[in-house]
């Protein structure tokens, strides 16, 4: 069985190498995105923990917040090939994907976004989307749905994920005696 060490590095390298095939020629901006966009639809392939009833939204156990994704996660949304073309092999990113070349400079910047992606210190400049598509292209489930962002020629959308928002119980009347 693998380290844990190793999982991690071989998710990072996953991961990496997406972004690489995906956006290694688009701004930082538009990589950075790319790598919470996979962040996010992993933590959106999670079961949503149980609520306490009747808890406050800001009590332990009252809120909704998804846990943050695991290896496991991660690693599949990587490979998802609804989510991310290049890894479908017919796409003319697949290459970059499958042997991309060592001493790139676009590979290293994926590699320091994905280690700074895994370890929860990229912030979100997506809103929570969990889905996209390059700017010259609008597919057809993108139309008449709202952008929740444009970076560096990809756009957002944050979609429905199955779940109904989080919302607080309501609260009890009690009658005054």
């Amino acid at each position: 069985m693998p380290s844990p060490a190793t999982t991690a590095d071989a998710v990072a390298e996953t991961l990496a190498r997406t972004l690489y095939a995906e956006a290694g020629t688009l701004p930082v901006r538009a990589i950075e995105a790319l790598a919470s966009l996979a962040a996010n639809r992993a933590r959106a392939a999670q079961p949503r923990p149980p609520r306490v009833p009747g808890a406050a939204p800001f009590a332990r156990g009252g809120h909704a917040r998804l846990p943050e994704p695991g290896p496991k996660e991660m690693a599949a949304a990587c490979r998802d090939p609804f989510l991310f073309p290049a890894c479908n092999p017919r796409h003319p990113g697949h290459a970059r994907l499958a042997a991309p070349p060592p001493a790139d400079p676009a590979l290293a910047v994926c590699r320091r976004i994905a280690s700074r992606a895994l370890s929860g210190a990229l912030v979100d400049p997506t809103g929570g989307a969990t889905h996209w598509h390059p700017s010259d292209r609008l597919p057809g489930w993108a139309v008449a749905r709202e952008a929740s962002a444009e970076i560096g020629g990809l756009t957002f959308y944050r979609l429905e994920t199955g779940y109904p928002p989080a919302r607080p119980a309501a609260p009890a009347l009690v009658a005054a005696a």
